[in-house]
């Protein structure tokens, strides 16, 4: 009896003494833990706060947003091509300009007699993504059409000056090849039209005619919407509708293939934002002092 007692008074302290040093341990190891979370997750005074850049930067530098091809996605060489971009933005001034802008370029040529040549003409495309991105410029000189398709950021190019900054209703104007040639015609001397600050880009809402068929591709079975009403028989029109998709604007799958996120936009713009946003303040000081003009003394 008296062994019995002792084995119980032991196995008892055993159970009284073994789960308090358990609970200290345990009440130590979350101690650790809430310190810990408490050095990871800053105060939200103290959290950095990335620059949200406007939402026009996406229509303004669409450069800088990649492919929407998965497979040809890849973000080291993203981020290293839009350093390269921003490089070449600090070296040349490449302006705000859109598909019906009319744009003079000029670049280094070897072979001309001042070493650089000079086009002007109307922006009838922009395509491509990153340091690919590009854009043609289409002018009717001795009655023959002229187009030229430039890299945006190619370094042959000494200069892009905005002659007329506008838009048009379409996102391309190809069209422009089926068209008279006066709604390509632009003079090569053409001064420059100074935008106000304080003014929205105009949006150009002609409706430009086309020349009897042949055309260089099928502007009927075309959503376009700057283009006078196409004088054709019946079966081109029936033929449209029976090509046409018009549930493919519907399909949010396909929608999201064919575009960046609006987080990954948002994301990219961040990073770039600080240095387009000192460009852009360069570039209005520079518009300003084009615009002021110095008053001359009177007598």
């Amino acid at each position: 009896m008296a062994l019995n007692g002792i084995t119980r008074n032991i196995t008892c302290s055993f159970f009284n003494v073994t789960p308090l040093s358990v609970r200290l341990q345990g009440m130590k190891f979350l101690s650790t833990l809430d310190v810990a979370s408490a050095q990871e997750k800053p105060k939200e005074s103290e959290e950095i706060r990335k620059p949200v850049a406007p939402a026009s930067y996406r229509f303004i530098y669409p450069e800088f947003l990649p492919d929407p091809k998965i497979e040809w996605r890849n973000l080291i060489r993203e981020k290293l091509e839009r350093k390269d971009m921003l490089m070449r933005r600090a070296q040349i001034d490449i302006p705000e300009f859109y598909v019906g802008s009319i744009l003079a370029v000029s670049t280094a040529d070897p072979h001309a007699q001042s070493k650089t040549n000079r086009f002007v003409g109307i922006c009838i495309e922009r395509a491509g993504c990153g340091l690919r991105a590009s854009f043609i410029l289409r002018n009717v000189i001795d009655n023959q059409g002229i187009e030229i398709k430039y890299d945006v950021y190619d370094p042959k190019i000494n200069k892009i000056e905005v002659l007329r900054l506008e838009k048009r209703l379409d996102d391309h104007l190809r069209y422009l090849r089926d068209a008279p040639p006066e709604f390509s015609t632009f003079p090569l001397d053409m001064e420059a039209e100074v935008l106000p600050e304080s003014e929205s880009v105009p949006i150009n809402s002609i409706k430009v005619p086309l020349k009897p068929r042949p055309w260089l591709e099928r502007w009927e079975r075309a959503d376009l919407k700057g283009i006078q009403p196409l004088d054709l028989p019946e079966r081109f029109f029936k033929r449209a509708e029976e090509l046409a998709t018009p549930w493919e604007k519907y399909d949010l799958v396909k929608q999201y293939r064919n575009t960046i996120p609006e987080e990954d936009q948002q994301e990219i713009y961040a990073e770039v934002y600080s240095e387009l946003h000192q460009l852009e303040i360069a570039r209005r000081k520079m518009k300003r002092k084009k615009v002021f003009i110095k008053p001359k003394k009177m007598g």
